[in-house]
């Protein structure tokens, strides 16, 4: 096969992938013995041409979970953009990394003028940033900073992670627990801060917490607030935070992964009020913007700082020069092979611009907000927090809401329920969304951040749900709900 038939062949089977209606199923619903017995996973010793890899692609597909679907609300992303895919498409095309300008000459000075704009939006008046590998990628180099401020020697003399605590909310994303665990400084040190009934860091409980720190002896390094929290998209109060930060010297990193795009809207551009007194932020474009995965900036304001974070002393001389200093990013990354994921970003900027992503967030907190009507309205569906992005958490329940109707269910069983509906639902193909607990209670967990969901989807979402749980209590083997 040529490869010009080859590519079109390719082009045939996206074009196919891409069309689609609600009656499609969004998951295959398979076990993974189904999924091992139906592919040939091994590599094969003998290449099979690019006949071969056709129909790799087609097996790969047709066991794919459809993530541009109406009906797919289950992770902090999703959708399809044909911009930022082109970018996806043409940078695989370029074959280049990302660690000096004379390999990356165009795409080294888009992916710092995208940096600088998103600077600018934070309010950093100076500063630099790097496209990094996710948001759990810039938390680490955030705490990485925060300690090369606080202790410079331990860049040649190591840490005893056991003199330091590192502030999070009780909200916060898993990933600062690997964080610590990868720097040394151990799980122990990490300090949960208690949060408010909405799943905010509370800041007086924030500093009852670091007197604790300081009277055990420990230096306090540094607090991660978040904006846009994982299971309630909740945004700690970071004017607050940030005092709090500066008047006891402490690094202040903003974990804007899931919140960050609320900078494009004048209507949730509140919810990041403060974020300008961080000292960095990380801030994922591959979530609520839409940008394929993985897209995600950490932004800071001390250049020099991330500079000794990430200096290789003269050892990269076959590829970092002091001619080029300024221009190569691989002396700001702590990668050194990286692709280019800024020209997605940067295209896709290019068909929306600013006042195109701030209507897209607008529409997707809009949806979230039809969504919670459609289960407060509903007597056999609680919300189970309250919301301000586009986050709905909720359950269903088979006694309906008055103050005493569902004090006849154990917790337990109103839990397994919920799991069953859940399972159901992606078993069947219908609806992807996710299954989080807020407490002890389980709860759907739908987040809007795609331009395929309509209020359509969310009604038909609604309705499933009740059905199937109503379908579900009705059975035999479950007539004690």
């Amino acid at each position: 096969m040529q490869v010009e038939d080859f590519l079109d062949q390719i082009m045939l089977r996206i074009k196919d992938w891409l069309d689609i209606n609600s009656s499609d199923k969004v998951s295959p619903g398979e076990s993974p013995s189904e999924v091992r017995r139906s592919v040939r996973l091994p590599p094969p010793l003998q290449g099979e041409g690019l006949q071969g890899v056709l129909q790799g692609v087609d097996e790969f597909l047709r066991h794919s979970v459809k993530t541009h679907h109406p009906h797919f609300m289950n992770p902090l992303w999703g959708g399809f953009s044909p911009a930022a895919f082109a970018g996806e498409v043409i940078s695989a095309l370029a074959q280049t990394s990302m660690y000096t300008y004379e390999l990356a000459p165009l795409a080294s000075q888009i992916e710092s003028a995208i940096i600088t704009r998103m600077r600018e939006m934070v309010g950093f008046a100076t500063g630099t940033g790097v496209l990094t590998s996710g948001g759990s990628n810039g938390n680490l180099i955030g705490v990485l900073c925060a300690r090369q401020k606080q202790q410079p020697s331990t860049l040649n003399l190591g840490i005893n992670g056991g003199d330091y605590a590192v502030y999070i909310s009780e909200e916060s994303h898993y990933s600062l627990r690997m964080v610590v665990n990868v720097l040394g400084i151990g799980y122990d040190n990490l300090v949960k801060v208690g949060c408010d009934e909405a799943g905010r860091m509370r800041p007086q409980r924030l500093l009852e917490e670091i007197d604790i720190s300081i009277r055990e002896g420990k230096i306090p390094l540094c607090i991660i607030a978040t904006s846009g929290t994982t299971v309630t998209g909740a945004f700690d109060p970071l004017v607050e935070i940030a005092e709090i930060a500066h008047s006891n010297d402490i690094w202040l990193h903003v974990d804007a992964a899931w919140g960050g795009a609320a900078l494009f809207s004048s209507r949730y551009s509140h919810l990041m009020d403060g974020a300008e007194l961080a000292d960095s932020i990380c801030w994922d474009a591959h979530k609520m913007m839409g940008v394929p995965l993985v897209c995600s900036v950490f932004i800071i304001k001390n250049e020099p700082l991330l500079r000794q974070v990430c200096s290789h002393g003269k050892v990269a001389h076959y590829l970092l020069h002091p001619q080029t200093e300024a221009l190569d990013l691989g002396n700001i990354s702590l990668q050194c092979g990286r692709r280019n994921d800024a020209l997605k970003l940067w295209l896709a900027w290019k068909e929306k611009g600013d006042a195109g992503w701030g209507r897209m967030v607008e529409e997707y907190v809009g949806l979230a907000d039809y969504l919670q009507s459609l289960v407060e309205d509903h007597p056999r569906l609680e919300m189970m927090s309250s919301r301000v992005w586009s986050n709905v958490c909720f359950r269903y329940s088979p006694g309906g809401f008055t103050e005493h109707s569902n004090e006849m269910y154990e917790l337990n069983e109103m839990n397994e329920l919920n799991i069953r509906i859940r399972d159901e639902l992606y078993l069947g193909g219908s609806f992807m969304v996710s299954r989080s607990n807020i407490g002890e209670s389980v709860v759907f967990r739908a987040v809007i951040c795609n331009p395929a969901v309509s209020t359509d989807s969310l009604e038909k979402f609604v309705a499933e749900v009740v059905s199937l749980g109503d379908e579900i209590i009705s059975r035999p083997e479950v007539d004690d709900y």
